[in-house]
């Protein structure tokens, strides 16, 4: 296996079956030596190295991103020179189909000549081949000519002849060059276009993985993070004013917009972050890193889901709307540049979670207390802080230098003492609205809320020995809903909430 698959670590094995009557060990001695033509883009790669470099473009060079349009309208040949000269993917950590890897090394090693004809840039093809080192032959898009369709099999005929190469390949467009190949290979074609291949060519071998479904895409939507939106509901909540249906309708639909608006910026996030999550034990599983759902669905699914959550928000208020472009601003500079400053990153979280309980304050138009604000505020910092201490503690168990993101392993013991301290101040600024006139005159048995002070300095205690023992694995508040102690430590804490107020 090629080293770039071998650090993508894949989790999804391809394997291959082999349609033909004919036996291969059968087949004349010379079709042995006939070469096999290999597309690039998800046949080789699990990926599509335009979209890559798009993003390692916006993650370098933003600016150039305005260039964009003006290089594609002098071609796409153009603007793929253009793009590879300023933006190469690190080819070293791209996913590549491990099956079809294995099969191309085999018939290498049998004396079969390998040539990669891709629609990518002929410097980012060369950049591949010399990483793997497998291709005896390159040809690619050269800043003239894009590479793709009919001009690919116009290539190809000229140099091999007329049924003189086998062709391995993916997409629908590759079709004309099946049409002139000696014989087809296809890599997790379609029902239709399989079909479509074997009444032109003889397929020798599909290889095959299994189908991408609904829950790998709720998987990239990052679903089970939407339980941190349930703090549009708080102020709600702490209004009195959770029974009153009309208003409780409103809270639910800005809960929903936020989903959506955090799903559609966790899919950003991703693009922007595929080199770096590769590198992550953890997070190289992701489906948008792995390969599983394919980066163009992606990028469709990506303004569509937008553009719903700000209409939604719009229908709501203006006011909800103007939060949500707000928090979407400030997660793109999160994930394009802040992520990486030490400190500012957790504020940058923080301050997320204090703009999901301004979002439901103004959806039902209830003024936004201060004490909520502070509280919640200094509680997210912590949970924050938990999340970059837990990298660290995990990043020293494994074997190289320790660091995550911004932050180096002496840094730990600063990030502890900032996180146990904003924990336990969450809890001192509960307290004092426990013993306020304010807490005294609204809610009718306020002293209950001594009882949530003690279960919530309890849960901060818990959760940082947890980071610091290693069982949180990324986000401390996924980890508290799988956890045992602390599901029963927030229902319990749910309730004398309810009693209190």
């Amino acid at each position: 296996m090629a080293k770039g698959s071998a650090a993508f670590g894949e989790v999804v094995l391809l394997t291959a079956v082999n349609p033909t009557d004919t036996p291969e060990s059968q087949l004349p001695a010379e079709a042995d030596r006939v070469p096999i033509v290999v597309d690039l883009d998800d046949t080789l790669l699990r990926t599509d190295s335009f979209i890559e470099s798009i993003f390692v473009l916006a993650r370098t060079k933003p600016m150039y991103l305005f260039r964009l349009p003006a290089w594609r309208l002098k071609g796409t040949a153009h603007c793929k020179r253009l793009l590879a000269a300023v933006a190469i993917p690190d080819v070293h950590l791209l996913p590549y189909h491990p099956g079809v890897l294995t099969f191309l090394r085999e018939q290498k090693a049998l004396g079969r000549p390998m040539v990669l004809a891709a629609a990518a840039d002929e410097g980012l093809a060369r950049e591949i081949n010399r990483d793997i080192g497998l291709f005896d032959e390159i040809l690619a898009s050269d800043g003239r000519i894009n590479l793709s369709g009919k001009r690919k099999r116009d290539r190809l005929i000229g140099r091999f002849g007329e049924r003189g190469f086998d062709y391995l390949g993916s997409r629908s467009g590759d079709f004309p060059v099946w049409c002139a190949a000696r014989r087809a290979l296809l890599v997790s074609p379609s029902p239709h276009l399989e079909h479509k291949v074997a009444s032109v060519t003889p397929i020798e071998r599909v290889f095959r993985e299994q189908k991408t479904g609904w829950l790998d895409y709720l998987h990239a939507l990052r679903v089970h993070h939407w339980v941190k939106n349930l703090l549009v509901f708080m102020p709600l909540a702490l209004a009195h004013r959770f029974f009153e249906f009309e208003l409780l309708g409103r809270a639910a639909l800005a809960f929903v917009a936020f989903n959506l608006c955090a799903s559609g910026v966790y899919l950003l996030n991703d693009l922007l972050d595929l080199p770096a999550d590769r590198r992550h034990p953890k997070k190289k599983g992701r489906r948008l890193a792995s390969g599983r759902i394919r980066l163009a669905h992606a990028l469709v699914m990506m303004p569509l889901i937008l553009a719903a959550a700000f209409g939604i928000a719009w229908h709501l208020s203006t006011g909800l709307a103007a939060i949500l472009a707000a928090y979407v601003l400030l997660m793109v500079e999160y994930s394009m540049k802040l992520k990486d400053i030490a400190i500012v990153d957790v504020l940058v979280l923080a301050s997320g979670y204090a703009l999901r309980v301004a979002a439901g304050a103004v959806a039902v138009s209830v003024g936004l207390s201060p004490w909520l604000l502070t509280f919640c505020v200094f509680l997210c910092l912590s949970l924050a802080l938990i999340k970059r201490c837990s990298e660290l503690v995990l990043v020293e168990l494994a074997p190289g230098p320790s660091h995550a993101r911004g932050y180096s392993g002496s840094d730990k013991v600063v990030l502890v003492a900032q996180g146990i301290a904003s924990g336990y101040l969450s809890v001192l600024v509960l307290a004092l609205y426990t013993n306020s006139d304010i807490s005294q005159r609204m809610n009718t048995r306020h002293d209950y809320f001594w009882g949530v002070c003690l279960l919530l300095l309890y849960w901060v205690s818990y959760l940082w020995m947890m980071a610091m023992r290693g069982r949180i694995h990324n986000d401390p508040v996924i980890f508290a809903l799988s956890d045992r102690v602390s599901r029963w430590t927030m229902a319990i804490t749910a309730l004398v909430t309810l009693i209190a107020i």
